[in-house]
C-alpha cells in the first residue's frame, strides 16, 4: 500500500508533540489511465471474437465491451472504431432476426435480459430509434403485463436471475426508445413498477445495484434513493471492494458495477468510498489488463474461445473487466464535446 506521510501537531499540555500518520494517497490519474489502456484491447478482442464465433448477441461479449469502449472514448481514449460499430450492427442484426417474435410479444431467447441489454448497447452507440427498437419496446410493454415488474429465472449468476436487473433494463430501454404512440402505456407501466420497487427487498449486490439505478426512473423520492445508496456503501469490504453476496469475497464484477452505480448516482470520485474501490480495482488488475472472476454459471452451450483470457471464466471476466473499465473511466475528466447518453439519471452506462 502506498501512502503519504501527514504531519499532525497534537497539543499536549504543557507542550506539543509531532505525530506522523500514514494516509492512503488518492489513485493517480496516470495509473487509472494506464489500467484503462491495458483493458481496451482485451474488450475489443472479446467482442470481435464472440461475434465471429456466434451470430447471437451476448451481454458479456457485446454489451459490456460496448459500454466500456463508449465510456473510454468519452474520456479521450483511442478505441477501434471498426470493432465498436461492428458490435452495434451485430446487435441490431440479432434483434432483427427476432422482429416477428417481438411484434407478437414473444421476444427472443433471454427475454427481457436480451432485449434490455441489446437496446442499452444500441443506445451506447447512439443508435437512432427505428422499427427494430419500437418492436422491442412493444414487447417490453406487453410482456408480463399483469406483473409488477419484469422477471425471469436464471442459472448464470450474477448477471442473470435478478428481477431488479431485468426491471432496470426494461425501464431504461423504455425511457430511451419508447415511441410517441407507446408513451401512455409506458407511463402506466412505470406507475405499477414504482410500487414494487419501493417495497421489494434486494437479496444480493446485483439486486442492490439495479434497485438503486431503477429508483430514479420511477421518480422515487430522494430519501429512498439515498437509502438505497447507503445500502450499497454499507456492503463495502475492508479491502475496498464489494462481493457478489455475503458468502463471497470481493471481485471486480461486483466492485465495478457498484462503483459505476454510485458514480452515476452523483457520488464524487474523490469520496473515500470511491477511492477505496478504485484502489481495489487497480490492485487486482492482472498484468494482461484483465480482471479474473470465477464463474458460478451452469454451462448451457458449447464452449468456445473469444480471445479473452481465463478460459471457462472468460465470459464473467469480460463483464467484470467491462464494469471495472467504466468505473475507472468515470473518475477521469470527459474529453469530448458530444453530450452524455440520455438513458440514465444522470446519463450513461
Amino acid at each position: 500500500m502506498s501512502c503519504r506521510m501527514v504531519l499532525v501537531l497534537v497539543a499536549i499540555y504543557p507542550g506539543t508533540m509531532n505525530v506522523a500518520i500514514c494516509a492512503e494517497e488518492s489513485p493517480s490519474a496516470d495509473r487509472v489511465a494506464s489500467a484503462i489502456r491495458r483493458s481496451i484491447p482485451l474488450l475489443e478482442k472479446a467482442a470481435a471474437g464472440s461475434a465471429k464465433e456466434r451470430q447471437c448477441f451476448t451481454c458479456h461479449s457485446q454489451a459490456l465491451p460496448v459500454f466500456a469502449l463508449a465510456e473510454a472514448r468519452k474520456h479521450g481514449f483511442q478505441i477501434d472504431q471498426e470493432v465498436f460499430h461492428s458490435q452495434l450492427e451485430h446487435t441490431a442484426a440479432h434483434l432483427k432476426r427476432g422482429l416477428k417474435g417481438y411484434l407478437e410479444g414473444r421476444g427472443q431467447g433471454g427475454r427481457v435480459m436480451t432485449a434490455g441489454y441489446a437496446l442499452w448497447t444500441l443506445e451506447a452507440g447512439d443508435w437512432k430509434p427505428d422499427e427494430i427498437t419500437s418492436a422491442v419496446t412493444h414487447y417490453l410493454l406487453s410482456f408480463q403485463k399483469t406483473d409488477q415488474r419484469w422477471h425471469q429465472a436464471g442459472t448464470r449468476p450474477p448477471s442473470s436471475g435478478s428481477d431488479f436487473a431485468n426491471t432496470y433494463l426494461a425501464l431504461r430501454a423504455l425511457r430511451v426508445f419508447t415511441t410517441e404512440e407507446q408513451q401512455p402505456e409506458t407511463v402506466a407501466r412505470i406507475e405499477v413498477v414504482r410500487n414494487w420497487l419501493q417495497a421489494a427487498e434486494a437479496r444480493d449486490t446485483e439486486d442492490r445495484v439495479f434497485r438503486f439505478r431503477s429508483l430514479p426512473y420511477v421518480d422515487a423520492d430522494r430519501e429512498q434513493i439515498d437509502a438505497a445508496r447507503d445500502e450499497l456503501i454499507h456492503d463495502q469490504q475492508k479491502d475496498g471492494g464489494w462481493a457478489q453476496n455475503s458468502d463471497m469475497k470481493s471481485d471486480a464484477y461486483a466492485t465495478g458495477s457498484v462503483l459505476v452505480a454510485l458514480l452515476r448516482g452523483d457520488t464524487k470520485s474523490t469520496d473515500s468510498v470511491i477511492e477505496s474501490g478504485i484502489r481495489y480495482l487497480l490492485d487486482t488488475q492482472l498484468d494482461d489488463g484483465s480482471w479474473h472472476v470465477a464463474t458460478r454459471a451452469k454451462a448451457f452451450q458449447p464452449y468456445f474461445e473469444t480471445g479473452f483470457p481465463h478460459e471457462k471464466d472468460q465470459f464473467i471476466s469480460t463483464s467484470a473487466t467491462g464494469w471495472a473499465t467504466i468505473a475507472l473511466a468515470l473518475t477521469l475528466p470527459i474529453q469530448e464535446t458530444t453530450p452524455p447518453a440520455s438513458g440514465d439519471t444522470p446519463g450513461g452506462d
